[in-house]
C-alpha cells in the first residue's frame, strides 16, 4: 500500500500534514505524537522580526469551531532558525516554513534567509495585510497575488506554496494569478473572516473585534474552494479547514487535493493527525486502494 504523495518534487511519506499556527513548530506537541509519522509538520507563521500579535481576548469558541485574531504572533526568523528548526530537523518528516510579512520585502527577506536553511518547502500566508496597498490582504486582489508569488520566486530555493485566503469572491481567479506568478503549489482555506458578540456583556468576544473562524462549520466550504481550485489550475494543492477524521482528509483528497492539513482539531485532540493517517490506511486496505494518487481528484 502505497500512501506517499509528491509536492513540486518533494516526496511526502503520507498526505497529512499539521495546519500553520495550530502546531507551534512541533515541539509542544511532541510528546503526545510521533511527529515522524507526519507526512510534514507545518510551522507557525514567521517574519523578518518578532511580532507581539493582538491585544487579548484573541480567541473564542463557536458552534462547530472558533474565532482567533492572534494576529500572528511570532519570535522572528532569528529565534526560529537557531531554535525551532534544530528541533524538527531530528524527526523523520518535512518541514514546511509559514512565511508572513506586511510588505513585499518583508517576505522576500525571510524567504532568502530560509535558503541556506534545511527546510523542505515555504508556505507564504497571504491574508497577511499589505501595508503599502491600505491593509488590503495580499491574498484578496489577483494582481498583487500574482506580484508577491513572482517575487518570492525569484529569491526561493524551495518549493514555494501560496496559502489562498477564502475571504474573496472568486478562488479560481487567485489561483491562477499564484500559479501565473510561478507557485509550485497551493495550500487553501485559510480562516474565513467572522465575529462573535457577548450579549450579556454587550461587548465583542475579540479585543479585534473579528477574526478568522476554523474548525468544522467551514468545511464545506472548503471542499468546495479545494474542488474549484483543482478545474482551475495545474499544480498541487494543500487542502485544510475543518478536518478531524480520516474521512474528512478523504473528502479533500477526492475533490483533488494532494495533501491535507489538520489545524483545530489539534487543540481538541493532540493525536487527531495520527489518527487520520492510520484511518486512510484502513480505508485503503477496505476498498482495496493500492495507491493513494488513485485518489486525488477521483470525484468529477
Amino acid at each position: 500500500m502505497n500512501t506517499k504523495v509528491q509536492i513540486a518534487g518533494v516526496e511526502l511519506k503520507n498526505p497529512v500534514m499539521t495546519a500553520s499556527g495550530t502546531f507551534g513548530s512541533g515541539e509542544e506537541y511532541s510528546e503526545f505524537v510521533d511527529l515522524g509519522r507526519l507526512g510534514a509538520v507545518v510551522t507557525k507563521g514567521v517574519a523578518s522580526v518578532p511580532w507581539p500579535g493582538n491585544p487579548t481576548p484573541r480567541v473564542a469558541e463557536t458552534y462547530g469551531g472558533m474565532l482567533n485574531a492572534i494576529g500572528l504572533q511570532n519570535p522572528g526568523i532569528d529565534v526560529f532558525c537557531s531554535r525551532d528548526i534544530p528541533f524538527l530537523r531530528q524527526y523523520d518528516t518535512k518541514i514546511v516554513v509559514n512565511v508572513c510579512g506586511r510588505s513585499k520585502e518583508d517576505y522576500c527577506e525571510v524567504v532568502e534567509r530560509l535558503g541556506h536553511e534545511p527546510v523542505d518547502l515555504l508556505e507564504i500566508n497571504i491574508s497577511c495585510p499589505n501595508v503599502k496597498e491600505g491593509g488590503i490582504a495580499f491574498g484578496q486582489d489577483p494582481k498583487a497575488v500574482e506580484e508577491i508569488t513572482s517575487a518570492v520566486k525569484r529569491v526561493a530555493r524551495q518549493p514555494v506554496i501560496m496559502k489562498l485566503s477564502p475571504n474573496v469572491t472568486d478562488i479560481a481567479e487567485m489561483a491562477r494569478a499564484a500559479e501565473a506568478g510561478g507557485a509550485d503549489a497551493l495550500s487553501l482555506i485559510n480562516t474565513l473572516t467572522g465575529m462573535k458578540i457577548d450579549v450579556e456583556r454587550r461587548v465583542f468576544a475579540l479585543a479585534n473585534k473579528t477574526g478568522g473562524l476554523s474548525g468544522p462549520a467551514i468545511r464545506p466550504v472548503a471542499v468546495r474552494m479545494v474542488y474549484q481550485t483543482a478545474q482551475a489550475v495545474g499544480i498541487p494543492i494543500i487542502g485544510m479547514g475543518g478536518i478531524a477524521t480520516a474521512e474528512d482528509a478523504l473528502e479533500f483528497i477526492l475533490a483533488g487535493a494532494t495533501a491535507v492539513a489538520v489545524g483545530s482539531a489539534n487543540f481538541r485532540n493532540p493525536g487527531a493527525t495520527v489518527e487520520i493517517i492510520e484511518g486512510i490506511e484502513d480505508y485503503m486496505a477496505r476498498h482495496g486502494v493500492e495507491d493513494l494518487g488513485t485518489l486525488i481528484g477521483a470525484v468529477h
